[in-house]
């Protein structure tokens, strides 16, 4: 895997190109001068909250910081030996065969008769019949 940039190279090219030191950087930013100073050196990694404040300082998207970080994890974890060799021992999943969906149980059939049976048909009102008028008197 090829070497990449790493958040630490990023942050101290930022840096000189700013004029900032660790200590007024973390002033402006709201983090501790060694938590700069750490970032800076490659012995801390950065978050999402570091991200966002390096982010928004610096005019860049949050995602910038977080792929320089992303990277370096993964190219940490492909250099580890240990990691390497657990991977190795798992097996890729493998979905079961899709299955026929299955026909109605019995009981459920049976049940459904039943409720069928129950229901009583609702009688047609009969049909009214015109009523007469009684013939008026003259």
């Amino acid at each position: 895997m090829p070497k990449v940039q790493s958040p630490a190279s990023a942050l101290k090219s930022l840096m000189e190109e700013y004029q900032l030191n660790p200590f007024s950087l973390s002033k402006k930013i709201g983090l501790s001068t060694s938590a700069v100073r750490q970032i800076a050196i490659g012995e801390s990694g950065i978050t999402v909250p570091t991200a966002l404040r390096l982010a928004k300082f610096f005019g860049q998207s949050p995602a910038f910081w977080l792929d320089l970080q992303l990277q370096m994890d993964m190219q940490a974890a492909a250099d580890c030996k240990e990691l390497q060799g657990a991977l190795k021992g798992i097996a890729k999943a493998v979905k079961p065969p899709a299955q026929a969906k299955a026909a109605p149980k019995p009981e459920k059939k049976a049940a459904a008769a039943k409720a069928g049976a129950k229901k009583t048909v609702a009688k047609k009102p009969a049909a009214k019949t015109a009523a007469k008028k009684p013939a008026a008197k003259k």
